[in-house]
């Protein structure tokens, strides 16, 4: 058996604080950073979903659905009520509009970022100026631009090749198109999660994810949790059973306005919790036609959740 996913979590946390190099950031926040470091879960072990912490679960899988239809436009997840990307485009909004940018854990942040996830949910016309975040994940995925102004399918084309040839080397999704890099920073970020591969032996399929950027607090749970989803549903559709998913981290660090946080998590190590299980609707076997209602997450009975502030 593989490690429980809090232990090794736990042990990347302990290992940030002990070992990590203060740096400075693109936030002006400030974290304690290494470079590379890796993390393997084998998916019959159970769902690699948090137990010193509540996660999120249905926020988690909208957003993968979100990615998987190439969605881009934040109403979706607004309609929701996920608010995991909400931070991004409001401040984009206030910059293009010449607006004050207010501190992020301010009322006066709260309130505006509020009342602009009401605009973007009831006005289709801003929705579509203001909740556009650009060639995101979801359009890389789905809709990657050709030089010949043809459009790849990378999810179908890479589900396809599973099938048709499972022990290829070229398994490949990008999210990193250089081309797009300037665009997708406008109402975001570049893509953190940016490249992954499949890998499929003895019937079963395996991902690795290489994170260029990795918020360990508040990002990684979910990225953890997102691709091990994202793999089960793959091997679904390809007649496979899934088999492990390897989280490969490159800048892997803690805000410092996280460490408290992290040390009340660490706090919950001898209190580790058995993993949940996740179920998937067998009858699915079509990307897009997955809903939230086809997930079904049972024996989950993690410790409470541990807020901390998001860096914009």
């Amino acid at each position: 058996m593989s490690k429980h996913v809090d232990e090794s979590y736990l042990d990347l946390l302990e290992h940030i604080i002990k070992s990590g190099k203060t740096k400075t950031d693109r936030t002006g926040t400030g974290t304690k950073s290494l470079f590379g470091y890796q993390m393997r879960f084998d998916l019959s072990d159970g769902f690699p979903l948090l137990t010193t912490k509540k996660v999120p679960i249905k926020s988690i899988i909208h957003e993968l659905l979100w990615f998987m239809r190439g969605d881009t436009n934040l109403k979706y997840l607004a309609d929701n009520n996920v608010h995991i990307w909400d931070e991004w485009p409001y401040k984009s909004y206030l910059l293009r509009n010449n607006m004050p940018v207010p501190k992020t854990d301010s009322e006066e942040w709260a309130k505006g970022i509020k009342e602009f996830i009401e605009e973007i949910r009831n006005d289709e016309n801003f929705a579509k100026e203001y909740g556009n975040l650009g060639p995101i994940y979801g359009y890389q995925w789905r809709s990657w631009p050709a030089p010949n102004g043809e459009h790849i399918d990378q999810l179908a084309h890479v589900i396809e090749e599973i099938k048709k040839h499972p022990d290829s080397r070229s398994l490949i999704i990008s999210a990193w198109n250089v081309a797009d890099l300037e665009e997708m920073s406008k109402a975001g970020l570049p893509p953190c999660h940016c490249f992954f591969q499949f890998y499929v032996v003895d019937g079963k399929l395996s991902c690795q994810l290489y994170q260029r950027s990795c918020d360990t607090f508040l990002g990684v749970p979910f990225n953890i949790a997102s691709y091990a989803l994202f793999t089960m549903i793959v091997a679904q559709l390809c007649g496979l059973k899934p088999g492990e998913f390897v989280w490969t981290g490159g800048d892997v660090h803690l805000y410092l306005n996280h460490l408290d946080q992290a040390n009340i998590q660490l706090s919950r190590r001898n209190d580790i919790r058995p993993l949940p299980k996740m179920k998937i609707n067998p009858s699915k076997m079509k990307i897009e036609d997955f809903t939230i209602d086809d997930f079904e997450l049972t024996d989950y009975n993690p410790h409470e959740g541990i807020k901390a502030p998001i860096a914009v």
